[in-house]
């Protein structure tokens, strides 16, 4: 209606021009990243929705997962992680019991295409607050609002997932190899390399463990691997307190190849030459101390935290 419309502009003209007010459009919520990594193939994209309001991400989470094209869907943290499968679908979208989800997905050799569509408020989520979110290169979108059925189509670069496993930064006097691989990967992240995870593993508390025995593996989705790991590793070596310092990178989407390396660890002291010489691959030992064992078995546990944090002694 033309009198809510002059309203909705007034409202937006009196915020700009007088402290206390709400910045930009009142009735959107912009995304603060979207990002998507695929397999070599392109045959499945993991899709990942930085969010800033947890109940329009839970309630999209719950409406979502009814979408052909998604397999599956979890939260992670400040992220809603949506496992896709490529193609387009035409959904029967119904107020209360469907009323919004991802119609479509398709992967390119540097782009990654999503699609959304949604009625009322879900039109709202669905092409609004999506389109302009950080790490969209580029959006088309229906004006959204009231009960109109509105959508959105947005381009993201084409990403791959980097793993980075670290273990043995520390000595008995100081340090903390779970803090200093956070701040590391905070340092290097940029447009290219996006971080989206931190985990830390308990492996078996060996001997010669500086206290806990834990690794740490984090993740990030990235254009540049190469560059990424040139500088996480220059960070470490200048960083780390120890001589023993282990760094392991797995590039690819499914790291599951090294998961009976990493129990192995988690159940028992394990030699060095037991490290898997190669995961389709994709794995790379950067800094070969004794650490790398760690750095190797904390791969396949990125967000899997509950049996990253699982402390086994023995063989169960």
């Amino acid at each position: 209606m033309p009198g809510k419309n002059a309203k909705r502009i007034a409202m937006e003209e009196d915020d700009a021009a007088a402290p206390g007010g709400i910045p930009g459009d009142p009735y959107i919520i912009r995304y603060p990243g979207i990002v998507a990594v695929t397999d070599e193939r392109g045959s499945t994209i993991e899709l990942i929705e930085f969010f800033d309001c947890l109940g329009g991400a839970m309630w999209s989470k719950h409406h979502y997962a009814q979408s052909p094209v998604v397999r599956s869907v979890r939260n992670c943290g400040p992220t809603m992680r949506y496992l896709l499968d490529p193609g387009q679908a035409d959904l029967d979208l119904r107020g209360s019991k469907f009323p919004a989800g991802i119609c479509g997905a398709a992967v390119s050799d540097d782009e990654i295409e999503i699609s959304y569509v949604g009625i009322g408020g879900g039109g709202v989520g669905a092409a609004s607050c999506r389109s302009f979110a950080g790490g969209v290169t580029r959006c088309r979108t229906d004006p959204a609002g009231g009960g109109k059925k509105a959508g959105s189509t947005i381009w993201l670069p084409r990403r791959q997932r980097v793993l980075i496993g670290v273990d043995d930064t520390d000595t008995p006097d100081e340090g903390a190899t779970w803090t200093l691989t956070h701040n590391i990967a905070r340092a290097v992240e940029d447009e290219a390399s996006r971080y989206l995870s931190h985990t830390i593993v308990q492996l078996f508390p060996v001997p010669y463990r500086t206290k806990n025995c834990v690794s740490i593996v984090v993740e990030f989705a990235s254009s540049e691997p190469a560059i990424l790991v040139k500088r996480y590793r220059e960070l470490l070596e200048r960083y780390t307190l120890s001589d023993d310092t282990g760094m392991a990178v797995f590039s690819g989407f499914d790291p599951s190849s090294l998961l009976a390396f990493g129990r192995l660890v988690k159940r028992g002291e394990v030699r060095r030459d037991l490290i898997p010489s190669a995961a389709e691959g994709n794995l790379d030992l950067i800094l070969e101390g004794r650490g790398v064992i760690g750095a190797v078995a904390a791969l396949p546990f990125y967000t899997s935290f509950e049996e990253a944090l699982s402390l086994w002694t023995g063989s169960g």
